[in-house]
């Protein structure tokens, strides 16, 4: 058997989530069928990040294990012909050693929330972003956002079906950025841990949101971490504006892709 791992690229909007759930269409489930079509045989693959019903990808990671020998090339316009018309792309693939392992190989996690702020309704980014028409002030979703910074107890800003086993995280950054678009701006979240909690991210952009909106100071989220409730949570923000953006390893499996042209 040779391991491969694909970089994978989807629009969740008609999706359950990542996960393989019976009956209902997951990502997972979709590439699984498309590789069974190539090699006819039960599929199982691994992914670095398990998105929820709704969220997207720029860059998931997974790998799965071939049978036949396989140029990276044909495998992935194989996989890519049988998941037509689903929007799930393999954007690249490479052969890696069987101890690579797209979740436990995984150092670190970066998800992108974009948030378009304006009154007119998206247009070419509708079911892409989270519009919100108040403006937002950074400045103060940036402040509130330090003190989420490092090891904590996320247990407010977790679901309550998260299934881990501690709710202590610790998040590595939490960037935001502005950006020009027709009739308004889009703030851009850049979130980044070597794992997170069920829904956290969207728990965290929510209430910061809040903040820069003004319904919470910058410090009333440090006093809604300390309390360990989730009931001091903020609104959790809708899952259309929430990418898995890149996942990094401790040596790039795509650094010397064939695909990949410069």
């Amino acid at each position: 058997m040779q391991r491969y791992a694909l970089k994978i690229e989807y629009h969740g909007a008609p999706f359950v989530g990542w996960q393989r759930q019976i009956d209902l269409a997951s990502v997972q489930g979709a590439i699984e069928a498309a590789l069974a079509k190539i090699e006819p045989r039960a599929h199982n693959i691994a992914a670095a990040g398990r998105t929820d019903a709704g969220v997207h990808a720029l860059a998931q990671v997974a790998h799965c294990d071939m049978e036949r020998d396989w140029t990276p090339f044909r495998l992935s316009e194989a996989i890519n012909y049988h998941l037509k018309p689903l929007p799930i792309a393999i954007v690249d693939c490479v052969a890696v050693d069987d101890d690579f392992h797209a979740r436990f190989s995984a150092l670190e996690r970066r998800y992108l929330f974009r948030v378009l702020v304006r009154r007119p309704p998206a247009t070419h980014q509708a079911g892409l972003v989270w519009q919100v028409k108040k403006p937002l002030d950074i400045d103060r979703m940036r402040e509130a956002a330090t003190h989420l910074i490092g090891e904590h107890d996320f247990t407010t800003f977790r679901s309550t079906i998260c299934q881990a086993q501690t709710p202590v995280k610790t998040l590595d950054r939490v960037d935001m950025t502005e950006h020009p678009v027709g009739g308004g701006v889009e703030v851009q979240f850049d979130v980044r841990a070597r794992s997170f909690l069920h829904n956290q991210v969207r728990s965290i952009v929510g209430t910061l949101e809040r903040v820069g909106a003004g319904s919470f100071a910058p410090d009333d989220v440090k006093q809604m971490l300390a309390a360990r409730d989730r009931q001091a949570c903020g609104p959790v923000a809708p899952p259309q504006g929430l990418y898995l953006s890149h996942v990094t390893y401790e040596t790039d499996p795509f650094a010397h892709s064939p695909l990949r042209r410069g």
